[in-house]
C-alpha cells in the first residue's frame, strides 16, 4: 500500500497523513484518528529512505553526550526528546566520550545528510577545535558553549551559582572550604572554580593549602577518594563543595567512613540535583540546574537555526536555584 491509497482511504491529502506519520502536531485529533486507523488495518509503513531521498532529510537530530553514566545528562535528553517529538523528528543519542576523534564521526553525519541537525553537550574546548570545521553546519550548544564563538548555546552562569554555593557556606560560619573540580577541559569546571575563588574572596578568605582537588571523572567512587585525600590534609576542611552531586555523594561516604557527621563536622554542597540528591542521609544540598529546560531550549534553538541557517548565534542563560537539605 502507498501513501496516496492511504490518503484516499481516509480521505485527506497525502500531506496530512505525512503529517500524521510525523507526530505533527498541526492535525485534528478526528483527522489524525481516522489516518491512523487506516494505517494500522492496512499495516502501512512509510519507506522513510525514499522519502528522505526526495527530501534531503533525515528527520533524524544528533545529541552528543559526552559520558552516558552522569545521571545530569539523562533530564536533558527528556527535554530534547520532548521537542523533537512534537515536531516530527527522532534523536540519535551519542556518548563521545568527550573525544573530538567520535565527535568529528558525528558530525561528519551532518556532512552526509545522515542527520538534520545536531546538540553539543561536549567540552567547550572540544567544541572550538571543531568550531572551524562545522561553520556551515546545523548544531547547537547546550551547558558547554564558547560565548564568543559561531554557534548558538543554551546554558546556566555556573560562575554564578557557584557563589551562591560558597556564599551560603559562608553565611553559616564555615572558613576551611574545600573544593571538588572535575575535567577543566569543560568549561563547567573552570567556572565554577571562579565562582568559588569569587565568594571565598569577597569574604575576605583564601583556600587553605590543599583545599582545591581535582578528579578527570564525576563517579561516587572519585568523590569518596578525593575527599579521602582531603580529610587526610593537616587542615581539615569544615565544608566541601562539588561540581557534581555524585562527586559530593561520593565524598559524604568518606567522611561517613572517617567517623565525621555531616553537617555538624563538615558542611557538603553538590551542583545538579539529581534525583539521587534527595535519597541520600542526610539529603543533599545543591545547586538545581533546569535540567529539562535546557534540553526543550536546545532542541527549539536548533530546529530554529534548521529553519534559518542564516541567524546569528544567540546565547541563552537560564537561572539556576541553591536547594537547601539537610547536608549544608
Amino acid at each position: 500500500m502507498s501513501i496516496d491509497e492511504v490518503a484516499r482511504k481516509a480521505g485527506v491529502s497525502t500531506a496530512t497523513v505525512s503529517r500524521v506519520m510525523n507526530g505533527s502536531p498541526s492535525v485534528k485529533a478526528s483527522t489524525r484518528a481516522r489516518v491512523e486507523a487506516v494505517i494500522s488495518q492496512e499495516g502501512y509503513s512509510a519507506n522513510r529512505l525514499a522519502r528522505n531521498l526526495r527530501t534531503a532529510e533525515s528527520r533524524l537530530l544528533l545529541t552528543m553526550v559526552p559520558d552516558f553514566s552522569n545521571p545530569f545528562y539523562a533530564e536533558i535528553v527528556k527535554g530534547i526528546d520532548s521537542v523533537a517529538r512534537k515536531n516530527g523528528y527522532h534523536l540519535l543519542l551519542c556518548d563521545t566520550g568527550a573525544s573530538l576523534t567520535a565527535e568529528r564521526t558525528y558530525f561528519d553525519m551532518l556532512r552526509t545528510r545522515l542527520a538534520d541537525g545536531a546538540i553539543c553537550l561536549d567540552p567547550d574546548s572540544t567544541q572550538r577545535a571543531m568550531a572551524s570545521e562545522t561553520g556551515k553546519l546545523q548544531w547547537v550548544a547546550c551547558c558547554e558553549f564558547d560565548p564568543k564563538g559561531p554557534v548558538p548555546y543554551v546554558g546556566i552562569n555556573n560562575a554564578k551559582a557557584a557563589q551562591d554555593a560558597v556564599r551560603y557556606l559562608v553565611e553559616r560560619g564555615r572558613r576551611n572550604i574545600a573544593f571538588i573540580n572535575s575535567d577543566e577541559r569543560f568549561l563547567y569546571a573552570r567556572q565554577r572554580k571562579d565562582g568559588y575563588m569569587a565568594a571565598l574572596a569577597q569574604a575576605g578568605l583564601t583556600p587553605f593549602d590543599g583545599a582545591i582537588v581535582k578528579t578527570e571523572g564525576l563517579t561516587f567512587d572519585d568523590g569518596r577518594r578525593v575527599a579521602a585525600r582531603l580529610l587526610a590534609n593537616p587542615t581539615r576542611p569544615d565544608a566541601i563543595f562539588a561540581v557534581s552531586d555524585t562527586l559530593a555523594i561520593g565524598a559524604m561516604q568518606a567522611l561517613h567512613e572517617a567517623g565525621l557527621r555531616v553537617p555538624e563536622d563538615v558542611a557538603v554542597i553538590g551542583f545538579d540535583n539529581v534525583p539521587l540528591a534527595a535519597m541520600v542521609q542526610p539529603a543533599l544540598t545543591t545547586i538545581a540546574q533546569p535540567m529539562f529546560r535546557l534540553g526543550e531550549n536546545a532542541a527549539l534553538l536548533l530546529l530554529e537555526r534548521m529553519r534559518d541557517p542564516g541567524m546569528p548565534p544567540v546565547g541563552t542563560l537560564l537561572d539556576h536555584e541553591l536547594i537547601i537539605r539537610g547536608s549544608a
